[in-house]
């Protein structure tokens, strides 16, 4: 359940501690000091704390108690919690399985903001958890640069937590980077793929998996959903990082099950449920329990939004999944609900809101590359635009004659890492200005090779690095292919840096961007001088 602060009405600090008293103890000190409680009735944070979508003045916070609880959050710009501003609690309920949302509101810019979560356990109000403590940093108004990571793709193909080589590794390199925050670009979970307690690895070595039994079968039930969440949250890796670096996700395909679109049947099913729309549904409800992300009254669990990180970042999250058609609809010649990607509804939220920017730089995350040649992708071969490309032809043309400039697409999804350039004049369809799109990951996933790209939108490979053909599909992690992006932006030019990396924090691959001359507000000269 997610609560904002301005809705739960912040409490001062004296009428915080009078009020949680003996319960939570010393507010300065972040122990708790429980009265005439036993360490069974104390509740526990189960999975680690997170933040997301983190933007101009505002940022979400979660964790999860190991039984029906309140959530208490206090808040501060420095690390001994001097000043710290208390929440009033939020109720953490069997209903979402005890995870807790709680959006802090009227942050200032440009600082590091440290949290503090506690639980009190409705059972024994006098029962307070050990603290866990995380931070985040809010967008700068101005003079000081902005870097992020990205990928996605995680615990997939088989291929879980294996302590022996080192867990979810990528996590801990992107953590070194100290980025501002972390985009993840879909297949967050692998709830089709299950995990076995031993694979066997080139050589006759054996990756031996943490196994439970939510990821040990594909993912029906609701409870099986949250399992493969709290699956990945298991890992020492993540939980770090997600205590230091927030999160803005999207989802893709695997978080429910592969190449789903919302009216499939399960036809091949030989039992249990075959209707698509109830698996999203609950997929939906796990993903937003377990990832720290806003949601809208509007239009209960959405997932594209746009995050605005200061005047040089706009952050434009789509949803390639909930809206789409069904794949045998995907090449039609004429637009219609069957060649749906987006859809209408979509599509005029993101032109609206890319019309609006009023940021330097642009960043549509997709989970999908936009000219990979697969079963269920966007691109539909050689040619002139068809049925899902449509959309994407109207969106880059209007993008076009609007003047929205420093646009640049990420994603993720085909466990391999590329740099991808979209030149109209190599182009079947050519209304539209020239731009970039990076591809990384996987994150802890199996690695694929490079794939083919069509030539509906002109692009051109520029980098690309994946398994060769003789490593063959799904590559284990252990080999050193998982990949994730940085981007860096500059303050003073503007200048976007992008770097493809590797799970030892090697640059693969990286160029500068310079954005154009409109685009440049911070020092108000052409930036290409």
């Amino acid at each position: 359940m997610a609560v904002t602060a301005s809705a739960a009405r912040r409490l001062t600090r004296r009428r915080f501690l009078a009020g949680a008293g003996a319960v939570l103890g010393s507010a300065t000190t972040g122990i708790a000091k429980p009265y005439l409680s036993f360490a069974a009735d104390r509740p526990l944070i189960t999975h680690g704390v997170q933040s997301g979508d983190v933007s101009s003045d505002s940022a979400v916070v979660w964790a999860r108690a190991d039984r029906p609880s309140r959530m208490f959050v206090e808040f501060a710009t420095t690390e001994s919690f001097r000043n710290a501003e208390a929440l009033a609690p939020v109720d953490a309920l069997s209903e979402s399985d005890c995870t807790a949302k709680l959006l802090l509101e009227e942050l200032p810019p440009g600082q590091d903001i440290f949290y503090r979560i506690r639980f009190q356990a409705l059972s024994a109000p006098n029962a307070l958890s050990e603290p866990l403590i995380g931070r985040f940093r809010t967008p700068p108004q101005e003079g000081r640069p902005v870097s992020f990571v990205w990928s996605g793709d995680v615990a997939g193909q088989g291929w879980g937590i294996d302590d022996a080589h080192g867990g979810m590794r990528t996590f801990a390199t992107m953590r070194k980077n100290r980025p501002d925050f972390f985009i993840h670009c879909g297949d967050s979970v692998y709830a089709d793929c299950p995990i076995e307690s031993e694979v066997k690895l080139p050589g006759g070595e054996l990756w031996r998996n943490i196994v439970t039994e939510e990821k040990s079968k594909v993912a029906e039930t609701l409870a099986d959903y949250r399992g493969n969440y709290k699956y990945n949250l298991l890992d020492r890796n993540v939980r770090a990082f997600n205590a230091e670096v927030p999160i803005l996700a999207v989802w893709d395909d695997h978080e429910v099950i592969d190449n789903w679109w919302p009216d499939r049947l399960l036809t091949d099913k030989a039992s249990g449920e075959k209707s698509l729309l109830a698996l999203s549904a609950r997929a939906r409800r796990a993903f937003h329990e377990f990832m720290p992300t806003r949601e809208t009254l509007r239009e209960r669990g959405r997932l594209y939004r746009r995050l605005s990180y200061g005047p040089l970042l706009d952050v434009f999250m789509v949803d390639l999944r909930s809206y789409r058609g069904p794949v045998q609809g995907r090449n039609s010649p004429a637009y219609g609900p069957d060649s749906y990607l987006l859809a209408p509804t979509q599509i005029a939220w993101l032109k609206r809101a890319l019309v609006s920017s009023r940021a330097t730089w642009k960043v549509i995350v997709s989970s999908l590359p936009l000219a990979l040649l697969t079963d269920d992708g966007i691109a539909q071969g050689d040619g002139p635009p068809l049925g899902r490309e449509l959309e994407l032809a109207d969106l880059l043309a209007f993008i076009q004659r609007a003047g929205v400039r420093n646009t640049v697409w990420l994603t993720a999804d085909m466990h391999y890492t590329a740099a991808h350039y979209y030149d109209p004049n190599r182009a079947q369809f050519q209304d539209f200005e020239p731009f970039w799109e990076f591809v990384s990951g996987p994150l802890h996933a199996g690695t694929w090779s490079p794939g083919k790209l069509d030539d509906t939108f002109g692009p051109r490979v520029v980098f690309a690095k994946g398994c060769t053909p003789e490593q063959g599909d799904n590559l284990a992690p252990c080999f050193g292919l998982q990949f994730f992006g940085h981007v860096a932006i500059d303050d003073r030019t503007e200048v976007m840096t992008v770097s493809l990396k590797d799970v030892e924090d090697r640059v693969l691959w990286a160029t500068d961007i310079e954005p154009s001359p409109e685009g440049c507000r911070a020092c108000g000269h052409d930036a290409r001088t």
